[in-house]
């Protein structure tokens, strides 16, 4: 039997009417794409030119791999400088948010994000050995919601002390800032201490957690001839801005951990790039985001350490760079 025209015509309009019925019902039935929540815990402040840096690369890699603040993802920001108080707080208000990845930097601030949460995944950065910290069981495989970028071998530290040796030949006293609480701070001490013995430089310890003694500190050190200052990590990050005005009234030569301390006006940095993990630590977030476990994800170290030197500082010190360190160098700043 033949169809005409007015029935074909008639079976279309019906189609279209059935799928229009049925269409706004099919959009209901999708499900919202669910915003993931990143919660960074920091041990810098937020006006910190390093924190802000850090947190452009942290989100620009993430959007390269495909996430969009503002659609499918959240970043919830806490920085609290040294303050541990404060570092807890802040740690305790991430894991109320449910936040699915905390990306951690600093060793105060990772420690008080693991006492904060054992389940939420925890990517960190510039920690000194997370296996003695306790924080991971090997770097090979972390074993718990922990994983990250560790920064320095305490080994590495001597060579702080080799450093201001070569810039200060006649060198004999170093002032040691350091944070005197922590295992970071007493193992990378013992570090400088090995190879300073060996140089004929003797050690002043120094702590960091007050900024008066601070500054009592230094003024006292620098009433003496034939010194200078080693600056190790932990919170001396924080105080940096006022150590390195310190350090520039007084006419201490200084070695310093990253480069940022360099460019802020330090005389000279050797240390891990701090750019690169933060990319690095992004990728793991995407990882986990995507279903990996930090627990399978291997702890990495640094491949290089940058040596920074400032010969604007080092003219104002009336220092004269050897040529020879000049020319391993990464990055001479004019």
């Amino acid at each position: 039997m033949s169809v005409g025209p007015d029935m074909r015509r008639r079976e279309f309009i019906g189609l279209i009417g059935g799928v229009a019925a049925a269409w706004p019902g099919a959009l209901k039935a999708q499900p919202a794409e669910r915003v993931r929540v990143v919660g960074i815990l920091s041990a810098l402040v937020p006006d910190d030119p390093e924190a802000q840096a850090r947190r452009a690369v942290f989100e620009q890699t993430l959007e390269q791999l495909g996430w969009t603040v503002g659609r499918d993802l959240k970043i919830e920001t806490r920085e609290g400088g040294s303050d541990l108080d404060r570092l807890r707080r802040y740690a305790a208000e991430l894991v109320a948010l449910a936040s699915d990845v905390i990306f951690s930097t600093g060793g105060i601030s990772v420690a008080s994000a693991q006492q904060a949460t054992r389940t939420i995944p925890i990517v960190f950065m510039n920690v000194t050995d997370p296996v003695g910290a306790g924080l991971v069981e090997n770097m090979a495989h972390p074993g718990g919601n922990i994983t990250g970028f560790s920064s320095f071998e305490y080994s590495m530290s001597g060579k702080w002390a080799e450093l201001l040796k070569q810039i200060v030949p006649n060198a004999t006293r170093a002032l040691v800032l350091r944070d005197a609480s922590s295992a970071l701070g007493i193992g990378q001490f013992a570090a400088v201490r090995s190879i300073a013995q060996a140089l004929g430089v003797e050690l002043t310890p120094s702590d960091v957690r007050d900024t008066n003694e601070i500054e009592r500190n230094v003024a006292a050190f620098a009433r003496f001839g034939n010194g200078g200052v080693i600056v190790t990590t932990g919170r001396t990050a924080a105080n940096r801005k006022l150590i390195i005005s310190l350090l520039a009234r007084y006419k201490l030569p200084a070695v310093y951990p990253y480069r940022y301390f360099a460019v802020h006006g330090g005389l000279m940095s050797y240390g891990p790039n701090t750019s690169e993990p933060v990319r690095q630590a992004a990728r793991y977030v995407d990882r986990i985001l995507k279903g990996e476990k930090p627990a399978d994800m291997p702890v990495q170290a640094p491949t290089k350490y940058e040596l920074v030197i400032n010969l604007k500082t080092a003219r104002a010190l009336g220092l004269t760079i050897p040529q020879s360190l000049l020319a391993t160098a990464d990055e001479v700043i004019e």
